[in-house]
């Protein structure tokens, strides 16, 4: 156990902040280029991808599901020697060469730091949504669709995500009602046609919600239709929430240069301060996949390495 003195005597090579596929990347990366590495993980390590109950599109991984995934990354990052601190991190002052991370009273000093916070899923922020969250409102499919076995719930949203999480729960619940507010998908091909060859999944164009209603519990769903302006109860016993996301970027506004939001960077993940990195979802890109997210861990950790030897 590294005690306070300690922490703020030693300097890291790099602070990853964040235990996501980037993070755990450049875990892997930094120690075998023989860099001294600490990442911070406020939750549990793996990020959005644990909630993933299949994984199939990572290059020669074959079938993997976003747990094991998780655990196979972590596995091998520490095998690597990687030190990982389950602590939140409060404050971090970028300015210095030396740069300073804080986690409550604790401090930690590093010569470059890798910002790979992740992103959330967006809130709907419609009456009923908060007030039956955990009963019968859900942002994670996989980790609630038991609960609602041989039941009718719904799932709104037409990204890759919403796509995913209806193919999911129309494995388990009796019928899915996808909610779409255009008159399209936003998801890849793969993803849309696994939807429309699944028989218990009914999808509703150009409408959106407007309220979720029941007494201690969800029992319907009012949604409208965004061309005609007509309303109607969906009769069902959960919400799923699958309507984009939101970078977890609030501790670094006005530290580093954003866009909407998301940290920006080049395509060797390199911020706006001088020896300051980013990784994964949480950073402007076209794309933002597994492939992608470990991709940038292993470039921000090298871009780190050439600063620290340049």
């Amino acid at each position: 156990m590294i005690n306070s003195k300690e922490t703020e005597s030693m300097i890291y090579d790099i602070a990853i902040i964040g235990a996501g596929p980037a993070g755990l990347s450049a875990a892997i990366y930094g120690q075998r280029a023989g860099l001294k590495t600490i990442t911070f993980e406020a939750n549990v390590h793996g990020g959005q991808i644990i909630n993933t109950p299949e994984v199939e599109n990572y290059p020669a991984l074959g079938k993997v599901s976003g747990v094991e995934y998780a655990m196979n990354i972590y596995n091998q990052a520490v095998g690597f020697g990687a030190q990982i601190e389950y602590k939140a991190v409060t404050d971090v002052d970028l300015s210095g060469d030396v740069k300073i991370i804080k986690c409550g009273e604790e401090t930690y000093q590093a010569k470059t730091v890798v910002i790979s916070t992740g992103v959330v899923r967006r809130k709907l922020e419609i009456p009923g949504e908060e007030k039956f969250t955990g009963a019968g409102v859900s942002y994670c499919a996989t980790c609630d669709a038991m609960f609602f076995k041989n039941k009718t719930v719904s799932v709104i949203g037409g990204g890759n995500t919403a796509l995913e999480d209806a193919v999911y729960l129309a494995g388990v619940c009796e019928k899915v009602y996808l909610i779409v507010r255009r008159d399209q998908f936003r998801g890849q091909k793969h993803e849309v046609e696994k939807v429309l060859n699944t028989p218990n999944i009914e999808v509703i164009y150009n409408t959106i919600p407007v309220s979720i209603q029941g007494d201690t519990k969800v029992t319907s769903l009012k949604v409208k239709n965004k061309v005609t302006g007509e309303e109607k109860d969906i009769a069902l016993s959960a919400v799923f929430v699958a309507v984009g996301l939101i970078p977890q970027n609030a501790m670094f506004e006005g530290k580093v240069e954003t866009v909407d939001g998301y940290i920006k960077s080049d395509e060797s993940c390199t911020t706006s301060v001088p020896g300051v990195f980013v990784a994964g979802d949480t950073r402007n890109k076209p794309l933002r996949q597994l492939v992608t997210a470990t991709a940038d861990g292993a470039i921000a950790a090298t871009a780190a390495y050439n600063y620290i030897n340049k």
